[in-house]
């Protein structure tokens, strides 16, 4: 009997804190590189098993070098450097799974991302730029790798994102049950799933989550806001979150993605006349309404019955309780409350797509990303001797 396909899902996000490396199995699914025809969803979520999940936090300089290529604040020659930099630690990341693994896919570190043309910030054409060489992991592991996820739909005239809502709705949709798969990352998005209609789909980019507190949190020396102290500790600027609150990418419909660029405390204005407490919680408070206004303007009057929080503000005690609090009577779960692995997530769906990619099976939603057609997403690098 042909093993379940076994792959290896590699996902350093937006918060820029390190590598998740997460082998999944997918019982009942074709094998890797059999071809034929994509599965169709039965029975209860999630689909995919996850074997194992280790995390490797990136060493201060690797972060540091990250963080000021996304800034902006990086030369060509540092970016290039940095390309094959990151490569070596997702192999290191991904060593000691990848045995077992069919096939490994590498979302790579996004360092700038523009989705649309906006001549006031010089961005005259569509594009995105996510590293961590490839074919380093090749040559490390001996395993193929899908990487470079984004471009394909960019191209077709999506976004380039959200691309994770295609594998959530392969392992999280259920008949009859309308659900909100929602991640707190850097950035904060979310996927809904009405039962297991392809085409009511919606997901989009909804704002800022994480990536805001990280850099309150670096004005105290700290990564990020250990167990939501900051935010709980200052006091909430109201004037600065009606302010901030008028960005328009707040009330724009989705389709629609972001990224740090955006989101920055640079571009608040007013946020440095307060004290770095005051920061931390005005900057909670803000992402967290972001969140909110998102479901009551684009979610709600579908019908929800659920939402589901992954990612790294799930564990963030501030965060989650002013969310409940903000959306009550509708239930906010955590994916551990669900039995499931918040921190798995996010590198599970990408070994999805790679293993679609890898089929030659369409990988996308382009009505959630606003393409032409679907496409399939994802560059495949072999090894020589396979």
């Amino acid at each position: 009997m042909t093993r379940a396909p076994r792959l290896l899902g590699l996902m350093n996000g937006t918060s820029v804190d390190g590598i998740d490396a997460v082998l999944i199995e997918l019982p009942g699914w074709p094998a890797v590189g059999d071809g034929g025809q994509p599965p169709v969803l039965r029975g209860a979520a999630p689909r995919a098993t996850v074997l194992e999940h280790r995390y490797t936090p990136f060493a201060d300089d690797l972060r540091a070098a990250l963080l000021a290529a996304s800034r902006d604040e990086a030369k060509t020659s540092e970016i290039t450097q940095l390309q094959f930099w990151l490569g070596e630690a997702l192999a290191e990341a991904a060593a000691e799974l990848s045995a077992d693994a069919d096939l490994i896919a590498s979302h790579g570190q996004t360092v700038h991302h523009i989705p649309a043309p906006d001549a006031a910030r010089g961005w005259h054409t569509r594009s995105t730029l996510q590293i961590g060489e490839a074919s380093v992991i090749v040559e490390r592991t001996g395993k193929p790798v899908v990487s470079d996820f984004r471009a394909p739909d960019l191209v077709a005239g999506g976004q380039g994102a959200p691309l994770v809502p295609f594998a959530d709705r392969l392992m999280y949709a259920e008949a009859g049950v309308r659900r909100a798969v929602h991640n707190l990352g850097g950035i904060s998005n979310l996927t809904y799933l009405p039962g297991l209609d392809e085409g009511g789909v919606i997901a989009f980019d909804t704002g800022p989550a994480n990536a805001l507190i990280d850099e309150a949190a670096e004005l105290f020396g700290q990564r990020f806001d250990d167990s939501g102290r900051m935010g709980a500790a200052g006091h909430v600027a109201p004037s600065l979150l009606e302010t901030w609150h008028t960005d328009p990418y707040l009330s724009a419909p989705p389709p629609k993605s972001t990224g740090r660029e955006r989101w920055n405390l640079q571009n608040l204005p007013g946020v440095f006349e307060l004290n770095a407490r005051d920061i931390a919680a005005t900057v909670t408070a803000f992402s967290v309404q972001t969140v909110v206004d998102a479901y009551q303007r684009f979610i709600v009057p579908h019908g929800l019955d659920e939402i589901v929080v992954a990612g790294g503000g799930a564990y963030n005690p501030t965060f989650m309780a002013q969310l409940r609090a903000a959306l009550a009577p509708l239930p906010v779960l955590t994916f551990e409350e669900r039995g499931w692995n918040s921190s798995a997530r996010e590198a599970a769906a990408f070994a999805v797509l790679g293993y679609y990619a890898y089929q030659g099976w369409p990988n996308t939603l382009p009505h959630t990303t606003g393409a032409r057609h679907a496409v399939i997403a994802g560059k495949l690098s072999r090894p020589a001797r396979t």
